[in-house]
């Protein structure tokens, strides 16, 4: 039986738990610092098998040796800034969480493959990979799948097609300097500039960049958690059962596109080990541009990372 492990029993990471088992990919070890939370949520998790119809073991607990001989590691535990939280305090607190999570974790599973979640994203993908000292192949990051259904989603809201029929992806950093690839977006092959305006796809790519701030803004607490969890879940699929689906993920390039040494979002292949290859496309000169320009903000902010942290 595969086994995955899920760091954080918040929303996300319970959501998350919830996707795999129901997808029947795999039983899920529930792990979180507070006492209660995992066992109660993996409790309930088991007690909707029977009207989900699946079999898969959910288990909740507070002891990293309940992980070991895990398959794969998501990690989503982290805190969301609270008011009078500079960006730097959060960046330190998260990641000061991820590196514990990263070393206790590979104690118990060595082998294991990392799908990273907490924020600022890319620059944890990237202290997990350095503290794990794993090949990069076996640490990935998330949210490339979340902005591209992000995308996705409001390219069927503009044009009323089925979400089935959509295709999109999106490249570069998860933040504010995300590259939605809006030339090859399309409806069951026809490119989103035949359906829709200029100014309609303009609007939708910055729908998709601020997709997070929308939600907590309508939430007024708290943040998205059934689209990443479902995202997660995508990640697991394709991996555990060997897809070789081609995925937008935080991965780490060795000269493709032009970069090095910065975890960003590119088209991905995922397999049983993890990252299959990285698929170079052909870009634009503006769309080079835009997708260098996020490596760069990356790299400033794990610059930083490295400052506010002792020995990373």
């Amino acid at each position: 039986m595969d086994k995955v492990t899920v760091v954080g029993a918040g929303h996300v990471g319970a959501t998350a738990a919830q996707y795999i088992a129901e997808k029947n990919l795999a039983d899920v070890v529930l792990i979180d610092i507070v006492d209660g939370l995992p066992q109660g949520k993996a409790l309930d998790l088991m007690e909707a098998a029977p009207v989900n119809m699946h079999d898969r073991k959910l288990v909740g607990t507070n002891d990293y040796a309940d992980t070991k001989g895990s398959d794969i590691i998501v990690i989503t535990a982290g805190i969301a800034r609270k008011p009078g939280m500079s960006r730097d305090d959060l960046l330190k607190t998260n990641a000061n969480i991820v590196r514990t999570v990263a070393q206790e974790t590979f104690k118990h599973s060595p082998d294991a493959i990392y799908i990273v979640v907490t924020n600022p994203l890319d620059v944890m993908t990237h202290l997990v990979q350095k503290t794990t000292k794993l090949d990069s192949k076996k640490v990935i990051g998330m949210a490339g799948v979340l902005d591209s259904a992000r995308f996705q989603t409001f390219i069927g809201m503009e044009t009323g097609f089925s979400v089935e029929d959509i295709r999109a992806m999106v490249l570069g950093g998860h933040g504010d300097l995300m590259v939605p690839l809006t030339r090859l977006a399309t409806v069951n092959g026809i490119p989103i500039s035949e359906l829709l305006p200029q100014a309609k796809i303009d609007e939708m790519v910055d729908r998709t960049r601020n997709g997070g701030a929308e939600i907590v803004k309508l939430l007024k607490s708290g943040s998205a958690y059934y689209a990443p969890g479902a995202s997660v879940a995508h990640m697991v699929e394709a991996i555990l059962r060997d897809k070789n689906r081609l995925l937008p993920c935080a991965v780490l390039p060795q000269g493709e596109y032009g970069l090095k040494d910065v975890y960003i979002g590119l088209p991905a292949v995922l397999g049983r080990e993890g990252l299959k290859k990285i698929v170079e496309i052909k870009l634009t000169e503006e769309e080079k541009e835009a997708l260098h320009g996020s490596a760069k903000s990356i790299k400033e902010n794990i610059d930083l990372m490295n400052e506010l942290l002792v020995a990373v």
